[in-house]
């Protein structure tokens, strides 16, 4: 094990703040997406987290790529915003969690104040 004094302890490594505050909400959503024969799919989800950028969507159904560009819309609101998978979490009883990030952010999106 190494040992630093106090003027040898290295500094900690800053990586970049996640945008805007994060609020656990189960929003109902639908997701909507071009397969690769040009048809529109879509698929129900829910929200875990939501975000002025972003969510985390947990979607029954799995056929979804990292970068896949897609229409989410607010079945709450029926707002819609255009977004991209960007993250893709394991299997879970409910399903597949995504992370999605909002391409054209709307501060009144998910219908809260954020």
């Amino acid at each position: 094990m190494r040992h630093f004094s106090p003027q040898q302890v290295p500094a900690p490594k800053i990586t970049a703040k996640r945008r805007g505050v994060r609020l656990n909400s189960r929003v109902p959503v639908a997701l909507e997406w071009q397969d690769a024969e040009g048809g529109t799919l879509r698929e129900q989800a829910f929200t875990r987290v939501i975000g002025p950028y972003g969510c985390l969507v947990v979607l029954p159904k799995q056929d979804i790529s990292v970068e896949q560009n897609l229409r989410l819309v607010n079945l709450v609101n029926e707002e819609i915003n255009a977004g991209v998978v960007v993250w893709k979490g394991s299997e879970q009883s409910e399903g597949c969690e995504l992370g999605i990030e909002l391409t054209r952010p709307s501060m009144d999106f998910w219908g809260v104040e954020l």
